[in-house]
């Protein structure tokens, strides 16, 4: 395998804590609403913010497919706030991170969601672009609005390549 060929591993929050939070409702018991006719799965990640005119806001994205494996150059991060991604349908999507060395991004890790998995990135942590494959995906997104430079982009000199894992 080539030096910048990485392959995903499925997401867990033990594996991805050092970037944010897993979204994922089997990581807590339902609290029962509206007479017993809803369940809430309560606080299942936390949106932090910071700045001058800080605030959350939630929004839709319509994310098209990519194909795989995927090649990327480019990852982002937002320093003053969290940015979650929830998906609105039960197929998996990639999530590429990268740890922070010296203000630039490291090695990439890759990570395949399991069935409605969404992710919430900590404040200024690198990731890739939103990366559904075989199909198009929506997804409510919750992150900072306000005043500030809350995106800083970083391309690598050489392209890195994604692959999912064998089928075991």
């Amino acid at each position: 395998m080539s030096p910048r060929a990485l392959t995903a591993r499925p997401l867990t929050a033990e594996s991805f804590a050092p970037f944010g939070t897993v979204i994922d409702k089997a990581a807590t018991e339902p609290r029962p609403m509206n007479a017993g006719m809803a369940r809430r799965y309560h606080d299942l990640a936390t949106v932090r913010v910071t700045g001058d005119d800080g605030r959350v806001v939630v929004g839709l994205v319509e994310a098209e497919p990519y194909p795989l494996p995927l090649t990327f150059r480019l990852v982002e991060r937002h320093p003053l706030g969290s940015q979650a991604f929830i998906p609105l349908s039960a197929a998996p999507f990639l999530v590429v991170t990268c740890p922070d060395e010296g203000g630039r991004p490291g090695r990439p890790q890759a990570f395949v969601t399991e069935p409605w998995q969404g992710v919430c990135y900590a404040p200024g942590t690198w990731h890739g672009v939103l990366t559904p494959f075989g199909q198009a995906q929506d997804f409510v997104v919750v992150d900072r609005g306000g005043a500030g430079e809350n995106l800083q982009e970083h391309l690598f000199d050489e392209a890195w390549t994604v692959m999912l894992p064998e089928a075991g």
